[in-house]
Order: C-alpha cells, then structure tokens, then sequence
C-alpha cells in the first residue's frame, strides 16, 4: 500500500486536456433549432425504435444527449410515444418479429413524419441481410427519408441526419 501512495505522489496529477468546441457544431446547432422552429413550431419529438441491433448505435444515441452534444437544449426530445413524435429515429436489421411493430409504429406516428435509419445494419441490413429471420434493410418495412451510416455512427453523424430530414421534410 505504502509503495501505491509513494507511486501516485511521485506522479503526480496527469489529465487529458477537454475537447475544443467544434465551430462547425455551433453553426449546426444554430441552423437545426431554426429549422426545428421552421418545420415543427417548437420542438422536435422523436421516437426511437430498435429493429433488432446490438445495441451500439443505441450507446451513441445516448451520447447524443450528453453534456457535449446537448440534443434536448436544441429543442429535441425523445418520448415514449409514437402518437406523440415528429421523427422515428430506427436502429437495427428489421428482425422478422419486429416487422410489424414497426410498421404499427409507422402508422401510429402523425403526419408529417420522418424517418431516419441509423447504423449499417438500418441502411442495408448490415452483416444480418435478408434471411428467414431478418427482413434486412428498414427500408424494406417503411419508408425511410435519410439514411445514418456507420457501425456505429457517431453523435454528431447522427445529429447531422436529423437535420438532413428535417430540412427535407420542410421542402
């Protein structure tokens, strides 16, 4: 015990320094809320739907509402609810099982909806495919307005899509 203290005196205090602001984010930020004023009136509420993934592009999902990325200061929310969202936000290969809850979810979300597909296996199916038990790409359920690649994507690729659609859905 005596030699862990003498080691971590000896050393000393060693931190990473904190990450930069990214300048390009600020001027992100600031054209979603306008955009998010523009289409929706206010705020934007998603829903998030996992299709049947492994989780990781859930785990950046999170990260989107950190800290750092600050999702909800720019008037985005997530909610329980279809009924009550703007956006679905889908993750995963479309198992065969979670076909038809996502196209109830579909139907259940009010116009004007979006759809954003997030992750590899949510553009193309990934390395799941077509099989007997995956119906593969989202798109093949739904339709699908943008498309997040990357396995995982990261937060600001996601934020990046949101806003990819909500400018779409203003045209």
């Amino acid at each position: 015990m005596y030699q862990i203290l003498k080691q971590i005196i000896k050393t000393g205090i060693k931190t990473e320094a904190y990450p930069q602001a990214d300048e390009s984010m600020r001027l992100t930020e600031q054209r979603l809320q306008k955009e998010i004023l523009d289409v929706f009136g206010g705020a934007l509420a998603i829903r998030m739907v996992d299709a049947g993934s492994c989780n990781g592009c859930e785990l950046e999902i999170h990260a989107v509402n950190n800290a750092y990325y600050n999702i909800e200061g720019l008037g985005i929310k997530f909610v329980a609810s279809p009924r009550h969202a703007d956006l679905l936000l889908v993750t995963g290969p479309v198992s065969r099982h979670m076909a038809e809850a996502l196209q109830r979810t579909y139907d259940a979300t009010p116009d004007p909806k979006l759809v954003v597909a997030v992750g590899e296996c949510a553009c193309d199916g990934g390395i799941f495919g077509e099989s007997y038990a995956s119906c593969g790409k989202v798109s093949n359920v739904i339709p699908v307005d943008v498309v997040v690649s990357g396995c995982p994507p990261a937060p600001a690729a996601i934020l990046q899509g949101i806003l990819t659609a909500i400018s779409r859905g203003k045209s």
